[in-house]
């Protein structure tokens, strides 16, 4: 029997080919863009103009020197010195003078009342002149050691370096004590009573007695 030299060997089988083989109709071939368009739509083509850079724009940096920041300081800085500020000194004052002072005649009863009572004022007299010792109303005046010469004359009491009631004239109608009987001793430690009176205190009259020419002035 003759048999056929090639049957019953394989068929010898060839690798595919993809750039000759045909497509298979039922196979989706990939769709590429053709080189051209790939070549111009490279961002290295020299065509392609490059892409634009867009720079956000910068916010404005906040700050505290704003207007009304720097008003607000400014007032603030206005009460601190206002309120920090040495305060002035008061106005010196002068002191309200004493009312002038007029110089009288008094009488021993016309001199009684000025012994610091009822907000009067005290005076004494030494060797005919009266002396205003309202300076002096805590020595003087009422409680004083030397009370008993306030409105009185106090010639003879200072004299002898007493202030007793004693040393006062007792008949306020009567002349005036002209010390005769005192010594020389006594009679200096009486000037310089009144030595000390005149420079202390002012001298605000005369003492006279009842009955004189001077009395009613």
């Amino acid at each position: 029997m003759d048999t056929d030299p090639d049957q019953g060997k394989k068929p010898h089988s060839h690798p595919s080919n993809p750039y000759t083989s045909k497509a298979n109709p039922h196979q989706q071939q990939p769709t590429h863009p053709p080189l051209q368009q790939q070549k111009r739509n490279s961002p290295f083509h020299p065509s392609t103009s490059p892409p634009k850079l867009t720079l956000s724009p910068k916010k404005p940096s906040q700050t505290i020197f704003t207007p009304i920041n720097l008003i607000l300081f400014s007032l603030f800085l206005i009460l601190l010195y206002l309120r920090l500020r040495p305060s002035k000194p008061p106005a010196a004052t002068l002191p309200v003078p004493p009312p002038p002072t007029v110089f009288k005649t008094f009488t021993p009863p016309t001199l009684l009342p000025y012994n610091g009572t009822a907000n009067m004022p005290v005076y004494l007299a030494v060797r005919g002149r009266v002396f205003d010792v309202t300076p002096g109303r805590n020595f003087y005046g009422p409680g004083g050691p030397y009370q008993n010469f306030a409105g009185r004359d106090a010639s003879r009491g200072l004299a002898c370096g007493s202030f007793d009631a004693d040393m006062l004239t007792e008949d306020l109608e009567g002349p005036l004590d002209k010390l005769e009987d005192l010594g020389g001793e006594e009679m200096e430690a009486l000037r310089g009573w009144e030595e000390r009176f005149t420079e202390k205190y002012l001298v605000v009259g005369k003492l006279v007695p009842v009955g004189h020419a001077e009395a009613g002035e």
